[in-house]
């Protein structure tokens, strides 16, 4: 699973970041002293988990996950324990760690998060191969496995099929969304592709059928993590 840091102090992040690099479920992506750069970055991207301080100076741990609309699992990491009542109120807190945190306690976070990651995922499987698209105001259905490649076109987004291709009024950010993560992969500002689709790499590009996609640097590593090389 891949996962952020959102502590205020330097010391807290490393500690975390060490015991996630000693857990074989966890990729630690990115790490950040405050709320309001984490929201940032989520606005962008998307991660399965976060490992969150309750107390920071701008926002706390419960305004940060208010301000979310599809918030991921979150595990609580904190030095006051008067909050885990109210933190189990919200549906994406997956367990409550207080500081000082041991390996072991971690982990055990770590499988809950794992196992309900997994449930969700269960639950949502045949949903989740399946989207609808509004196409002059029909609603069409598309097997998402047949889609190869999702490019963003100004305020339109194509999505190509090897059958046909559609064009929709709409965002990868929001498509990205509604898309099995262990099948697409976001290569490029404008470009999403279905990874089992990829054909060839070479150099900063890749070949998904008969198209050409640029891979940017910061995505590169995550892309060459998904393939099965020999």
């Amino acid at each position: 699973m891949n996962c952020l840091i959102i502590d205020d102090e330097a010391t807290a992040r490393t500690i975390i970041k060490q015991l996630i690099d000693n857990n074989p479920y966890l990729e630690a992506e990115e790490q950040f002293s405050n709320a309001m750069e984490a929201i940032k970055y989520l606005n962008q991207n998307s991660t399965d988990l976060i490992f969150l301080d309750i107390h920071m100076p701008d926002f706390t741990g419960f305004d940060f996950i208010q301000t979310l609309k599809n918030p991921p699992n979150v595990i609580l990491t904190t030095s006051d324990r008067s909050f885990a009542i109210e933190a189990f109120e919200y549906d994406c807190i997956v367990d409550y760690l207080v500081k000082p945190i041991t390996q072991d306690r971690f982990d055990k976070a770590v499988q809950k998060a794992h196992k309900k990651r997994g449930t969700e995922r269960t639950e949502g499987s045949k949903s989740d191969n399946v989207l609808y698209i509004n196409i002059d105001r029909r609603l069409i259905k598309i097997d998402i496995p047949s889609i190869y490649l999702i490019e963003a076109k100004g305020d339109y987004i194509q999505i190509k099929t090897s059958s046909k291709n559609y064009v929709v009024h709409s965002t990868l950010k929001k498509i990205e969304g509604k898309l099995p993560k262990d099948l697409f992969l976001k290569v490029h500002r404008s470009f999403i592709i279905n990874t089992h689709k990829i054909i060839d790499i070479e150099d900063n590009s890749v070949l998904i059928e008969k198209d050409v996609i640029p891979v940017s640097r910061s995505n590169r590593p995550e892309l060459m993590k998904r393939l099965n090389l020999l």
